[in-house]
């Protein structure tokens, strides 16, 4: 895990640039995020997850914010949310989107998760949405976020490469599948992105996905680990297969005959 080095830094600075250049566009540009597959999933994972805290006062921590994908689904359960982000564009893009609900249900907070300073057990759940592999220290941040879990509250971590992401298929056919599907996929989205007239500019993902890459994964060992140290009294991790094109891809309903779930998401119950 990296920490207090100068890589550290720079994977900050990639990000707040990164979702600079595509803070106005976010919405559209990610499918595996908006399509309305992955909007049904989570907001039935977020449906389950409400009934699995104890004595549940609905006071949320959404790290990781973004535009608001985990919050408004939070806020529309009732929930008052923390939303936190690291980008100033995604925090006032949030902020004019939930505007109703700023002060009384929502707080936004424009800062790095490290820099975060909340009481001990102030939050009955917290969720993590497509941010560990942004992250320079994934274990670090997982602990600091504990804390401000209570005892009885759920952490919610998605969207994030399963194991078998990086790993070779079982045989050739299905590796063959699997590399002409993931390599489709962009194409696709490129082209749907003509058809609309979607004009974005070029973005380096290189630094900000940091632990989104082969030769560096987000290690699933590690996360268990944390909640296994935190003494959780229960925590699973599921895997899934992500919807990541706006125009559907043919090869879809081959690849998830064939092969194995690229995603995962945790459900860690303090």
């Amino acid at each position: 895990m990296l920490q207090n080095s100068p890589l550290q830094e720079k994977i900050h600075e990639a990000n707040v640039t990164v979702h600079r250049l595509e803070a106005q566009y976010y919405d559209q540009l990610h499918p595996e995020v908006f399509s309305k597959t992955e909007q049904k999933r989570t907001a039935g994972k977020l449906q389950a997850i409400d009934k699995m805290v104890v004595d549940n006062k609905r006071n949320a921590l959404d790290v990781g914010a973004g535009t608001g994908n985990l919050t408004g689904k939070l806020l529309r359960m009732g929930y008052g949310v923390t939303a936190v982000d690291i980008s100033p564009e995604m925090c006032a893009i949030l902020k004019t989107k939930y505007q109703h609900d700023l002060g009384n249900n929502l707080t936004v907070v424009c800062s790095p998760m490290e820099q975060l300073n909340f009481k001990e057990g102030q939050f009955d759940l917290v969720t993590c949405y497509s941010v560990l592999h942004h992250l320079p220290n994934y274990e670090d941040a997982l602990h600091r976020l504990s804390a401000f879990l209570k005892k009885g509250g759920v952490m919610y971590i998605d969207h994030e490469a399963s194991p078998f992401y990086w790993k070779n298929e079982a045989n050739a056919s299905s590796e063959l599948i699997k590399a002409l599907y993931l390599h489709s996929n962009p194409l696709l989205n490129s082209m749907y992105f003509q058809i609309t007239g979607l004009r974005v500019p070029s973005i380096n993902y290189e630094l900000s996905d940091y632990w989104y890459k082969k030769e560096h994964a987000l290690d699933h060992g590690r996360i268990r680990n944390v909640f296994k140290e935190e003494d959780y009294e229960s925590y699973e991790r599921t895997d899934y297969y992500e919807t990541s094109t706006w125009i559907p891809n043919p090869l879809s309903v081959i690849y998830r005959l064939l092969c194995s779930p690229e995603m995962s998401c945790w459900v860690a119950k303090k």
